[in-house]
Parts: C-alpha cells; sequence; structure tokens
C-alpha cells in the first residue's frame, strides 16, 4: 500500500526548537511530509503591517495591522494543511496558537496539540477539540508516521 502524504502547519510557540525537532524525526524517519509554518521571526512577524502598508501612531493600530497581515498567511496555509499541530510553551501565552487550534477545528482540519503536562488544565478545552494531545515532538513524529504508514 502507498504511503499518505501530508502537508503539516506547525503553529504556536517560536522560543524552542520543537519544529527543528519534527521537521528533523520525520526527515530520518524517511515520512512524505511537507512542512508549513507562520513567520517565526518576532520582530518581522510583529512589524510587517507597518514596514508594507506604512506607519501607525499608535501601538494597537501597529499591532492590528500586523494581526491581519500575519492572518492572510495563518489562514492559507492552515487551509493547504492536511493536518495543523499547535505547540504551547509555557513561557508566553499563545493567544494566537489557540485561535489557530480553533480556526484549524472549524474548518474540519485534524488537530494535534503539543505542550507539557502543567498547560493540561488551561488548554482543556483546546485538547477536547483535538484528535490527539502530545507532549513531545518525538510523539508528534510518531503520530505522523502512524497516520501516513498505518503501522506501529
Amino acid at each position: 500500500m502507498k504511503s499518505l502524504a501530508l502537508t503539516v502547519y506547525l503553529s504556536g510557540e517560536i522560543h524552542t526548537d520543537w519544529r527543528d525537532q519534527i521537521e528533523t524525526g520525520v526527515s530520518d524517519a524517511g515520512l512524505p511530509v511537507v512542512f508549513l509554518a507562520p513567520v517565526t521571526d518576532h520582530a518581522s512577524s510583529d512589524d510587517c503591517g507597518v514596514e508594507i502598508l506604512g506607519s501607525e501612531d499608535e501601538a494597537f493600530w501597529k499591532d492590528h495591522k500586523g494581526a491581519k497581515v500575519n492572518a492572510i498567511r495563518t489562514r492559507a496555509m492552515i487551509e493547504r494543511s492536511d493536518v495543523v499541530v499547535v505547540r504551547f510553551g509555557d513561557k508566553y501565552r499563545q493567544w494566537n496558537a489557540a485561535f489557530d487550534a480553533g480556526f484549524a477545528h472549524a474548518l474540519g482540519k485534524p488537530v494535534i496539540t503539543l505542550h507539557d503536562n502543567e498547560l493540561t488544565h488551561p488548554l482543556k478545552e483546546v485538547d477536547a477539540a483535538a484528535l490527539a494531545v502530545a507532549q513531545s515532538p518525538s510523539q508528534v513524529v510518531k503520530l505522523l508516521s502512524y497516520v501516513i504508514n498505518g503501522t506501529l
């Protein structure tokens, strides 16, 4: 049986190397996966709206403009994805990641959440919508391998 190729969107925190760990694990396993992700350079993500469309005097409007520009990329990539992995880190609250999980769920996309056990209670509603809750990038790799190959 031919294995399933997947497009996977990696949403969430940008302060650790979890994306690299998943991509390396998938590559090492020889899995047919294409990864998509948001802009992970914090300054570029924050400044994209004013750099492209013009400056704003108030921080609210700068953030508003940047969020909308980033949403063009995020929405297009989530819509193209077969699976969405959403990582929640413990250092910052990733409201955008929670929104991505909800958006993906509303589109009927399978969602895998990734977070430490300490975040289980605050993320209970997000996890309830997810089809799998992982605690490590290696578990995400194993999930993707199972989904693609259908074997353990």
